[in-house]
């Protein structure tokens, strides 16, 4: 596990201040290995929302009655229209509500957070109190890449919360930390309850937090976090000044993260910079939007991406892209891939469904991949985005560290397969 990954201190501050391309992966200054080598290694009414009211701390007891206005498009969940009107609460607390009963449509309970709203419902929902919300240790398999007494860097496999939330409380990556760090069972407040579709880093709180005054207490530290479906590396803070310390790395902007995905078609430019701010998509509160322009009044946040196509797949219906985050902005990458026109393969929440997949790999593809084409669609499982490398600076001796890891097995036999319909190495003009 461990030997798929690789760790090296970088060099020296003076290697790193090159050109803003230096993060790409042919760099030797950078990394120690080419690309190709790394993968052969196997989401208040609407009339408070509008007077801006302050965000709430505390929701318990909150009411909501309202009629649903007429749907523009596709369907709507219960859960995140309820989401949309009261202002600031998580998903993951309006789930709980709608669980504990206290949500009817119509005069009838419903219970289940999928429920499809319709045009002229009336729905009434009263907000639950706050469950207080337990991380037990777990003995989970968990793949280290590196571990001192300081922190830990783990990499992450698909389909791993990493932290609990309502309804998804156990299994998690931080319940594996837990264990494997001999820690004690740890609560979370509310603010650290963030649903699973989160994927944040130091703009956002973390999961350290002590006890009370004068009690030594060591939690594992989120810094930052990768959604459900994304792999890759992520470093946990195992006490609390590392913690600082690596946030504000992240604040800072001066983490190296770099990104792989595999996407529905091509970018018209072969590299390029999204510049384009990101906020909470208003009709549907678990995705976030790329929204250009200055005349949000605040809600959408600077997001800054940088780009590059390694190959060009299946002739032209798909690509393996690689992105530099400049920001740590919720589904960053996902959002700017979506507004530049190439969804993440697989990413149903954000246009990269197994329909889009085949609308643009089927005309492209020689008749005898026909068969093979459908089987691999239908096997999508995830949006295909892993976390390659990550690089910070030792919260204690200052040193500067660098991890990179392959994708897993699904990620690199969806790309084998796709290179064996066609590969095509883009033209640099650098």
């Amino acid at each position: 596990m461990v030997s798929l990954c690789s760790y090296c201190p970088l060099p020296s501050t003076k290697a790193l201040q090159i050109s803003p391309s230096f993060l790409f992966l042919r760099n030797p200054r950078f990394l120690p290995f080419t690309f190709s080598s790394i993968l052969r290694r196997s989401s208040i009414s609407s009339s408070a929302a509008k007077h801006r009211e302050p965000i709430r701390t505390s929701y318990a007891g909150v009411q909501l009655e309202e009629t649903v206005d007429e749907i523009t498009q596709g369907k709507l969940r219960l859960d995140s229209w309820i989401s949309s009107r009261i202002q600031g609460i998580s998903r993951a607390r309006v789930q709980s509500s709608i669980k504990s009963g206290l949500v009817t449509v119509n005069g009838r309970v419903v219970d289940k957070v999928s429920h499809s709203l319709r045009a002229g419902d009336k729905v009434n929902c009263v907000i639950s109190d706050l469950q207080p919300l337990k991380a037990e240790p777990e003995d989970i398999t968990l793949d280290i890449v590196f571990e001192d007494d300081h922190v830990l860097v783990v990499n992450k496999p698909p389909h791993m919360v990493v932290h609990p939330a309502p309804g998804n409380a156990n299994g998690t990556l931080v319940n594996g930390v837990l264990h494997h760090c001999s820690l004690p069972t740890a609560a979370l407040s509310e603010k650290e309850v963030l649903s699973d579709t989160e994927d944040v880093s130091g703009d956002e709180e973390g999961f350290y937090r002590g006890t009370s005054a004068g009690e030594a207490s060591v939690r594992p530290g989120i810094v930052h976090r990768l959604d459900k479906g994304t792999s890759g590396l992520l470093v946990v803070a195992k006490d609390e000044h590392s913690h600082a310390h690596l946030s504000e790395q992240f604040k800072q902007h001066t983490i190296q993260r770099v990104y792989i995905s595999l996407t529905c078609g091509v970018p018209s430019a072969n590299a390029g910079r999204v510049d384009v701010p990101i906020g909470r998509d208003s009709n549907n509160r678990i995705r976030m939007v790329a929204v250009p322009g200055l005349s949000h009044h605040g809600r959408a946040r600077h997001a800054a991406s940088r780009y590059k196509v390694i190959e060009v797949l299946a002739g032209g219906g798909s690509a393996l892209v690689q992105w530099r985050l400049e920001t740590g902005r919720t589904h960053q990458i996902r959002a700017h891939a979506k507004y530049i026109g190439i969804p993440l393969l697989g990413d149903e929440v954000y246009g990269g469904t197994k329909n889009m997949a085949l609308s643009l790999l089927r005309p492209r593809t020689p008749p005898k991949y026909n068969a093979e084409l459908s089987q691999l669609v239908s096997r999508l499982e995830r949006p295909y985005l892993h976390a390659l490398v990550l690089g910070f600076k030792h919260p204690h001796s200052g040193e500067k560290m660098q991890f990179s890891c392959p994708p897993p097995p699904d990620f690199r036999e969806i790309l084998s397969h796709l290179r064996q319909i066609g590969i095509e190495k883009p033209i640099s003009k650098e």
